[in-house]
């Protein structure tokens, strides 16, 4: 960590260390959007629909491979923060030689374990008998190149949590960039149509581990890849793991919780799907950015818990006061054009009503989701591992009653606000357990301003 990072922990006006911290966060998760509508764009230029199926279908695959990522990457970086508050640099050197290795293995296991199931993966996936070829190769390319998915998500978090936001975020665009260019070259030049763009994204991804990597051995005074620093005592295991399995949690348990929602929303027809699925995308951008700043601000928490809980206190409050401010401009730019932005996917009046509906619902509770991403990075950063777990499951237990009653009771509308209920009902909880945690993470009496 060099001393401008340090200076960003410790002593960097909080407004300037919050942006510092979160603005790349911000713009690398918002990239991954853009990034994501294009990957889809280059195949689509082949007009074949049980390709872009085969793609839409490996989504699930892929969340399940960057929730092993952060079962290990955001586990370590809180612990490596907190250890860095406490200036006990040698613990910091075993936990990102832990966190390297570990990966890399996590991975082997994976690709061995599900290979010789590809069938019954594909299957499982919902792929129908035009895209199960289509599928099966995309899921056989990210399969084989796990190993490297999960250890980017990991390299990438550890990184962050030294202080090197911008090294984070270049790392990030830097695989976007790679990515989009394999695409125009498999796509247009070498017509390796669903295998290319499976093999660019794990390319992509190679290079930016290459990246991190390059960083923490020429860069990074504490961080390491030396296998000879790795130790996986109890006191790593625990640390890690306690907030790393509810991140896993959370991840693998909201994708099931959005199989069980669409299920329930199939019932209304294509239009109530199609329309949910333009409103998500639509509000997947300002959440990522809300993300994006709750995630950049844990390791600045998690430093500030161990090294000044004063700052932490005034890094949390200050960070509560953009949340709101961000999804005030978003909800009136929303509020004001809806019918404008569905307008950009259909012509269809009907079409762009439903989709204006549920955009409407559905933003009211985007500084509630805010706020509680940032509650889950409180609990993260503090290691409050009951807290976080609680929070990784709470939504989606909250949706499954809420969905069964809210459909008998209302119907298309109640599914719907469905949604918005179990995000307050999680908010709810995550203010009721930081309330009670309170005495742990106030400021010592005496403690000197910032």
């Amino acid at each position: 960590m060099n001393t401008e990072n340090l200076h960003y922990f410790e002593k960097a006006p909080i407004a300037k260390a919050v942006a510092h911290f979160a603005v790349p966060m911000m713009l690398g998760t918002s990239m991954g959007v853009i990034y994501s509508i294009l990957n889809a764009l280059f195949l689509g230029t082949l007009n074949n629909t049980a390709m872009l199926t085969a793609l839409a279908l490996t989504l699930p695959l892929f969340a399940v491979l960057m929730a092993l990522g952060n079962l290990v990457g955001v586990g370590s970086s809180a612990f490596i923060s907190r250890l860095l508050g406490e200036k006990n640099t040698d613990e910091v050197r075993h936990v990102s030689s832990f966190a390297f290795y570990s990966s890399i293995v996590l991975g082997l296991i994976t690709m061995a374990a599900c290979l010789p199931l590809i069938g019954t993966i594909v299957h499982a996936l919902g792929a129908t008998p035009e895209s199960f070829g289509y599928t099966k190769e995309y899921v056989t390319i990210m399969l084989i190149g796990s190993p490297i998915l999960i250890l980017f998500f990991t390299l990438e978090s550890i990184v962050r949590a030294e202080g090197a936001a911008m090294t984070s975020m270049i790392g990030m665009l830097l695989s976007m960039a790679v990515n989009i260019v394999l695409d125009a070259l498999v796509i247009f030049v070498f017509h390796w149509d669903v295998i290319g763009v499976a093999s660019a994204t794990v390319i992509s991804n190679l290079v930016a581990c290459v990246y991190y990597a390059c960083h923490i051995l020429t860069k990074s005074q504490f961080l390491t890849i030396s296998i000879r620093q790795f130790k996986a005592t109890r006191n790593i295991l625990g640390n890690v793991f306690k907030i790393g399995v509810p991140v896993f949690v959370m991840s693998v348990f909201m994708g099931a919780m959005s199989l069980i929602f669409n299920r329930y929303l199939a019932g209304y027809g294509e239009q109530a799907i199609a329309g949910f699925g333009i409103s998500s995308r639509l509000l997947q951008f300002p959440e990522l950015i809300l993300m994006g700043l709750s995630e950049g601000v844990v390791p600045l928490i998690a430093f500030s818990y161990t090294a000044n809980k004063l700052r932490m206190k005034h890094t949390i409050q200050f960070t509560i006061k953009v949340i709101g401010a961000l999804a005030a401009v978003f909800g009136v730019i929303v509020y004001l054009s809806s019918d404008h932005l569905i307008g950009l996917f259909t012509n269809d009046p009907q079409f762009i009503e439903m989709g204006s509906y549920i955009l409407h619902v559905t933003f009211l509770s985007l500084f509630i989701t805010g706020m509680t991403s940032l509650f889950i990075g409180i609990f993260q950063a503090t290691a409050q591992g009951t807290a976080a777990f609680i929070m990784s499951v709470i939504q989606g237990l909250t949706l499954i009653p809420v969905l069964y009653i809210a459909n008998r009771m209302s119907g298309f509308h109640g599914v719907i606000w469905s949604l918005v209920i179990s995000d307050i009902a999680a908010f709810l909880v995550g203010a009721v357990m930081l309330y009670v945690l309170r005495n742990k993470l106030q400021p010592e009496v005496g403690a000197v301003g910032i």
